[in-house]
């Protein structure tokens, strides 16, 4: 079977171990989980389907469904692209909040975020669709992070967000197969975000890798971006049986479906 096929079909459409001071740090965001699972989708993309939900509050959001289509799967991406290109744009322009040593690190992931969204405009201006603009974002997420004003949640984030986005280009690899120049952009996209997650990761202390669905040293706010994540199953072979279960499910990155990268996105945007 082709492997992209693969990776579309186990995309099921149904968020570092070492240093005490940084639990410490994140372990007051622990109630923000529970929000997370209940929280609206407020994406403002126009191949979207509207539902119409309470928020809890006085303001109405609305939920979004998402549909599997090229131009949605770009629309996506450039949503997720918008978000990252903000946030470090944001935490580069906050005095003293990133270390001089780690700085460069971080103007260089800027910049690949730029372009991945300079890149993804193009590509739907291209297929006579009009890129969605950008959201207005809110990162402390109705005010449950300070990463501006905290270095270790800011690069708590900065992991769960480039997660995410490993994931979710292989969850929408199956959706831009139609498109040959799409997907090999799109490809190429994603070894970058794996590559800048590998970075950020071992930055915290963490392993490179996902290893079943523990994040490492992360608050369960970020749980929706692990999950699926301790499958040891690919293609009836069950890798824990060789490997042992966190080795097998480490060798084989899992997708996120649009739908629940969306959600994870959503609780970013005002």
């Amino acid at each position: 079977m082709n492997i992209l096929k693969l990776l579309d079909r186990l995309s099921d459409d149904k968020f570092f171990t070492k240093e005490a001071s940084r639990l410490e740090t994140i372990s007051s965001l622990g109630n923000f989980g529970k929000k997370a699972a209940v929280a609206a989708i407020p994406l403002g993309l126009g191949a979207l389907m509207t539902t119409p939900v309470q928020a809890g509050t006085t303001n109405a959001s609305t939920a979004f469904a998402f549909k599997s289509t090229l131009s949605d799967a770009l629309q996506l991406a450039l949503t997720l692209e918008y978000l990252e290109d903000e946030y470090y744009r944001m935490g580069l322009g906050t005095a003293n909040l990133i270390p001089t040593a780690d700085r460069a690190v971080f103007l260089q992931i800027s910049k690949h975020e730029t372009a991945h969204v300079a890149f993804l405009k193009s590509a739907l201006s291209s297929l006579g669709e009009t890129p969605a603009a950008k959201p207005n974002f809110d990162f402390t997420a109705g005010g449950n992070f300070a990463p501006f004003s905290d270095y270790q949640q800011f690069m708590t984030l900065a992991q769960a967000f480039e997660d995410t986005g490993v994931r979710a280009y292989k969850g929408q690899a199956g959706n831009v197969m139609s498109n040959k120049d799409v997907l090999t952009a799109a490809l190429q996209i994603h070894s970058v975000e794996a590559r800048h997650a590998s970075q950020v990761r071992r930055m915290r202390n963490n392993k490179g890798w996902i290893e079943l669905n523990d994040g490492g040293n992360m608050p369960p706010a970020t749980n929706p971006v692990y999950a699926g994540e301790q499958n040891v199953v690919q293609a009836g072979f069950n890798t824990s049986t060789a490997f042992g279960a966190a080795a097998g499910s480490a060798a084989f990155d899992e997708v996120l479906s649009g739908s629940d990268a969306a959600a994870i996105a959503g609780l970013f945007i005002a």
